[in-house]
């Protein structure tokens, strides 16, 4: 599994220095992480690279790499089940490999975090949201980095990701997802 930090974030953990790397080829365990704070809080917004369905993390421990990537596998696992993509779906129960960390991927992945950012600040200053709930609202965010094509110029996170499920779903026998 590949986690990718911002530089900010990398910082906080002491992940030290970070490789490019690319693309993992299960989309499924490719993930981008920044750390950004409203008022006095801290918070990470963690999101799929390929798709962009995100996260938020509150009450995030900085202290090590290690403590920090449970927590973050462990808000993944609960996010995906949640959404209904959890352990009795294949495609999207990480799989049990070392977790990598790597430099952000491109300005479009963290460009989009960054407007992701914008939206959970906003709806978490408001005080009316619980973090999860944030996390859920993010997905259906129009964001231009998931456009087709063609006439449709945005696309939502929750959509590219189903989209990502149901090519796997399509593309694989089921004794090769993991």
């Amino acid at each position: 599994m590949i986690l990718r930090l911002s530089q900010k974030l990398n910082a906080r953990i002491k992940g030290g220095m970070l490789s490019a790397l690319p693309l993992h080829e299960n989309p499924f365990l490719d993930w981008s992480a920044q750390a950004f704070a409203v008022e006095r809080a801290e918070y990470v917004l963690v999101s799929n690279t390929r798709s962009l369905f995100s996260m938020v993390l509150a009450d995030v421990v900085f202290a090590d790499t290690a403590r920090f990537t449970e927590r973050v596998l462990g808000v993944i696992r609960a996010a995906l089940e949640g959404a209904g993509h959890g352990a009795t779906d294949r495609p999207t129960a990480p799989a049990v490999e070392p977790v990598r960390l790597a430099k952000s991927l491109d300005r479009s992945v963290t460009g989009s975090m960054n407007e992701l950012i914008a939206h959970a600040t906003a709806l978490l200053a408001d005080g009316d949201s619980s973090v999860t709930a944030v996390g859920v609202r993010l997905n259906d965010v129009l964001l231009s980095a998931l456009a087709r094509g063609g006439s449709v110029a945005y696309g939502k996170p929750q959509d590219a990701f189903a989209e990502l499920v149901a090519t796997r779903n399509d593309d694989r026998p089921s004794s090769e997802w993991s």
